[in-house]
């Protein structure tokens, strides 16, 4: 569509201007529209676009409260107060074509600094200029004139060059906008490019997660407030924290710190490892008997740990698992007890392996006495003596068992 604009867009201002040799336009209604909506943007109010880029009703969606179905009604302009009018023609062509209203005031009116005033540039001003008349700053209107910029290298939108001081143009759908306009300074640093292009990926506006970022004392009161908005960070931390070892590092400082929560860790790690044991059946088809040999599991107990694993896994995320992994666990940790009874072969060697288990650990502990302690200070007790004369006496014993038990040789 075409825009109609005040005949006072053109018209020289007089030699006051706050730039000397420029040309300056006048504030019309629809530039006093734009000044007032910078005004709000730079008190941190929100306004019109800021209102489009964090996620107002669509166009054609009725709000939220408004009746549905409106009928149409025809309407002469002429009936109507001449302000109200131009109120309502300014609302239409913006609802159509969004900020590209106002980027289209900048394209065809500034004229950055640097760049030589000849031609048509030369009715042109600076962007500190145009931002003086507005009543924002510059920075505002050079997000604007960088968005046009970007969207007639995309040939989306006239360059520069070919715009002259209150021209008319068709301006594309206002849905294109935010695609070009990055409304907070944030958005051009490392960080705020990292935060946008991780947005993007999420199929969401860059300014909204740009917003939230720059305010983490807002993000903190909704994760308090509001179990969802806690869930999401969750998940979020979580999938960061794969890729950042600091978080983890500093995540896990946090929780050893926190009686409640080592707690809770200990707890979730037992249920894990009970799900694992059962899991690790299934998917191996071996099981660890209790004196840690590793065998093929039996028909029976894959069979029971597949039962117990079907119903674990069909849990949704906010049911609890400990006592369905509980209940796993102990069924079939005794299947697997019933099995090394019922075989021989294999209960001799689990008796046998839980031997040299204990054998060795006793041997390890008693290594690990220093005796030459016991002769350069004086720690000697009676019990000592006592203790270790029952340790020789049962170890003698054990010595003649073995050797009883030892097979004859021929």
């Amino acid at each position: 569509m075409t825009i109609a604009l005040d005949p006072s867009d053109t018209t020289p201002a007089p030699s006051s201007s706050p730039e000397e040799g420029f040309w300056v336009p006048e504030a019309a209604p629809e530039e006093t529209g734009a000044s007032d909506a910078a005004a709000h943007e730079e008190a941190g109010e929100p306004d019109a676009a800021a209102h489009e880029e964090t996620g107002g009703p669509e166009d054609g969606e009725p709000a939220a409260g408004a009746p549905e179905d409106v009928e149409e009604v025809a309407v002469d302009p002429a009936d109507h107060d001449p302000v109200v009018v131009r109120d309502a023609e300014d609302f239409g062509v913006y609802a159509r074509t969004g900020g590209w209203t106002f980027a289209l005031k900048v394209a065809r009116s500034v004229r950055p600094g640097g760049q030589p005033a000849e031609g048509t540039a030369a009715r042109k001003v600076s962007a500190r200029a145009f931002a003086a008349l507005a009543g924002c700053s510059p920075e505002r209107v050079m997000r604007y004139y960088k968005a046009w910029d970007m969207a007639a290298d995309d040939g989306l939108v006239p360059q520069f060059e070919v715009l002259e001081p209150g021209a008319d143009i068709e301006l594309p759908d206002a849905d294109v906008w935010l695609s070009y306009y990055a409304s907070r300074s944030s958005a051009s640093s490392v960080r705020g490019q990292a935060i946008s292009a991780a947005a993007e990926a999420e199929g969401i506006r860059p300014t909204k997660a740009l917003e939230v970022a720059e305010n983490p004392t807002a993000l903190r009161a909704a994760i308090l407030a509001d179990p969802g908005t806690a869930e999401a960070a969750r998940g979020a931390l979580l999938d960061r924290m794969k890729e950042d070892p600091a978080l983890q590092t500093e995540l896990a400082r946090a929780i050893a710190r926190t009686d409640d929560l080592k707690k809770a860790v200990a707890s979730e790690a037992k249920v894990a490892d009970r799900i694992g044991y059962v899991r690790q059946i299934v998917e191996n088809g071996q099981i660890r008997t209790p004196a840690g040999q590793t065998v093929d599991a039996p028909a029976e107990v894959r069979a029971e740990a597949e039962r117990h694993l079907s119903l674990i896994d069909e849990l949704d995320d906010s049911e609890e698992a400990g006592e369905w992994a509980g209940e796993a666990y102990e069924s079939v940790k005794g299947l697997v007890a019933k099995a090394v009874e019922e075989d021989p072969a294999l209960r001799v060697q689990e008796r046998r392996t839980r031997f040299y288990s204990s054998l060795q650990k006793a041997t390890k502990v008693f290594e690990e006495l220093t005796l030459d302690e016991v002769m350069e200070e004086e720690i000697y007790e009676e019990d000592m003596l006592q203790r270790l004369e029952a340790l020789q006496e049962a170890i003698g014993s054990c010595i003649t068992a073995l050797r009883r038990a030892a097979p004859t040789t021929s």
